[in-house]
């Protein structure tokens, strides 16, 4: 098992070679992690995200059972132009690749108004990575003339209900499923 340096040594390297738009930020473990935005040379990586997830957390992110995420998923999830729909992926570096461990997403549902969502993978939960990806998704709403951002969830999700409560989003009940909350954010 490397060390937190060890690892942020060899990561640096390949860290360096990214171009464009990206953030490096540390985890609170200590380990530095990528952030940019989602490109379809993503495509392999966001299939196997989503493969790798529980299924608890497949069913948190998507709020039904999905086993195997199919190409109308895909073509979804990676239908991104930068402004009306965005995404942020989060890689860490193993074995000299690049290995998505988390994402954030909005798109528009109307005129300056957006859905967001944010997965982290599980064993990198409770580290940080989902508030910094959801703080790089906010800034770029805002700066795309976006004034307001929620998003739609269970409302036995307590790490989303936490992590909503902690960047300013403000909770109510869905009016159409009480199993359902709804977190917005005035931004």
């Amino acid at each position: 098992m490397l060390t937190v340096k060890e690892h942020n040594d060899r990561a640096a390297a390949l860290y360096a070679t990214v171009t464009g738009q990206h953030w490096i930020e540390a985890l609170r473990d200590g380990r530095h992690v990528l952030i940019r935005p989602l490109t379809e040379k993503d495509r392999e990586r966001e299939y196997a995200f989503i493969k790798q997830l529980s299924p608890e957390s497949r069913h948190m992110r998507f709020l039904a059972q999905v086993n195997e995420p199919g190409t109308a998923m895909l073509n979804q999830l990676m239908d991104v132009d930068g402004k009306k729909r965005l995404a942020y992926v989060a890689l860490i570096h193993d074995n000299g690749k690049l290995i998505e461990i988390g994402v954030s997403r909005y798109a528009a549902t109307a005129d300056h108004v957006c859905e967001c969502a944010v997965t982290v993978a599980d064993e990198y939960q409770h580290l940080g990575l989902g508030t910094a990806l959801m703080e790089h998704l906010i800034k770029a709403a805002r700066k795309n003339g976006f004034s307001e951002m929620y998003s739609v969830d269970a409302a036995s999700n307590a790490p989303m209900r936490d992590l909503a409560k902690a960047l300013g989003f403000e909770t109510r009940h869905d009016p159409d499923d009480s199993r359902q909350v709804i977190h917005s954010l005035n931004l």
